[in-house]
């Protein structure tokens, strides 16, 4: 059986459904991990040490964060798959606390 043939329905995006605002940034940004994912993806490898991927954190974090404050999660989030880094379950935090809250701030207004 094919990921998009389920019993219950059509397939649901390997992204987060949730809602975001559209801000030119936002879309440009989840824009880029979605090209990511459709085309080098594959070539990378299917090696993840966490839940969700490193492209699906990317999204949401970019979705949810904004693109500036997303990109630097993302980018920890990266960094944190080494040899040496963690493993297993790593959402995307519900609210920023400390720097990057200030960032995020000054970045929507």
């Amino acid at each position: 059986m094919c990921a998009h043939d389920t019993e219950t329905g059509p397939a649901r995006s390997r992204n987060w459904q949730g809602p975001w605002p559209k801000t030119p940034g936002r879309v440009l940004g989840t824009s880029f991990v979605r090209l990511y994912q459709l085309t080098l993806s594959g070539f990378i490898g299917n090696s993840c040490r966490h839940i969700p991927t490193c492209s699906e954190y990317g999204y949401e974090a970019i979705a949810r964060h904004g693109l500036l404050t997303g990109t630097i999660l993302a980018a920890r989030r990266v960094g944190r798959c080494g040899p040496f880094g963690t493993s297993g379950i790593d959402n995307v935090p519900e609210t920023i606390a400390g720097p990057l809250a200030a960032l995020r701030h000054r970045a929507t207004h």
